[in-house]
């Protein structure tokens, strides 16, 4: 029987398991953290009731147990799974649209929030909708235009400008 190598090769990855040893991992540490700090503002009763850091203690003491129980789950359990948790194509899938999305966080630095939102939602909309460019910048700047007046004139709330503040010019 042969086999189909274009379906193997694009199920080859990291094992399901492994990623979520990893995620457990991170879990254990972040409730560990949490503990040991908690326990550093006072964890204990106090005079008063329960110190600043009573609460933290146990959540933190929550999250430690479910990241442990999750990580021996992930590395020794009878039911762990082992087949790759993304395939190439699901991860081409999960990149085009996360590595877009980092690109317009560093852009509403710099750009503000109304620019950088126009940009994301015009090049979105072209790219992977395949909508003409006529009507992907319309539609980012009529959305943009929207919030524009929604918030900065109806709400009286200033979003972001970004450092450059390429909107200054409109006197808000």
């Amino acid at each position: 029987m042969a086999h189909d190598e274009t379906s193997e090769h694009s199920r080859a990855g990291i094992a399901t398991n492994t990623v979520e040893a990893f995620v457990a991992l991170i879990l254990l540490i972040i409730g560990v953290v949490i503990i040991v700090e908690s326990r550093k503002l006072g964890a204990g009763w106090t005079s008063d009731g329960p110190g600043s850091g009573y609460f933290p203690f146990y959540i933190g003491l929550i999250i430690a147990i479910s990241g442990a129980g999750i990580l021996y789950q992930a590395l020794y359990g009878k039911k762990r799974r082992t087949e790759p948790f993304v395939d190439s194509q699901q991860l081409r899938r999960v990149m085009s649209v996360l590595i877009p999305a980092t690109v317009y966080v560093l852009a509403v630095q710099f750009l503000g929030l109304y620019v950088a939102s126009a940009i994301y939602i015009a090049l979105f909309m072209i790219i992977l909708g395949k909508y003409s460019w006529v009507k992907s910048v319309v539609a980012a700047l009529v959305v943009n235009t929207v919030f524009f007046l929604m918030f900065e004139v109806w709400f009286k709330v200033p979003l972001f400008k970004g450092s450059l503040d390429p909107l200054r010019f409109l006197g808000y």
